[in-house]
């Protein structure tokens, strides 16, 4: 003869216990691949205005280093000094609607001098950005001899 269980509905299935801390478990991995997309999108972001604003150090170091700047003219010809020090530029990123984002442009020449004359300068460009609120600062620093 068979018996039967004293308690038939409790044979099988979840209990209400069991099915909340499964739904909260989902619920912690689902929040922590959210969590972790969106900060890889903002370093994303981040690393691309970083990117531009470095091309834009890298393109007034360029044009610096364009100029003529002869030594062994009579006169001497140096041109490093009409170039302007500071503009304001829009980095070159994608721009869709209002996500333009500026940055200032500063260079700076120094001439390094000896007994003899100057034939050595550092250039210092540097490129400051902001974004969500914080300031960033890229600087590309370069010497230069005449005809270099």
């Amino acid at each position: 003869m068979q018996t039967k269980p004293a308690h038939p509905a409790r044979k099988g299935g979840f209990t209400l216990a069991e099915t909340l801390v499964s739904i909260m478990i989902m619920g912690m991995v689902f929040s922590g691949v959210l969590i972790g997309y969106t900060r890889g999108s903002q370093r994303a972001e981040w690393s691309g205005l970083s990117l531009a604003a470095e091309a834009l150090c890298v393109r007034q170091m360029e044009q610096v280093r364009a100029v003529l700047w002869d030594t062994q003219s009579i006169p001497i010809t140096d041109n490093t000094t009409n170039i302007p020090s500071s503009n304001v530029m829009i980095l070159d990123i994608p721009i869709s609607g209002t996500n333009v984002v500026t940055a200032t442009n500063v260079f700076t020449i120094t001439t390094w001098t000896n007994a003899g004359p100057s034939y050595l300068k550092m250039i210092t460009a540097t490129t400051t950005w902001s974004w969500n609120g914080v300031t960033y600062v890229n600087t590309l620093v370069d010497y230069r001899c005449p005809d270099q």
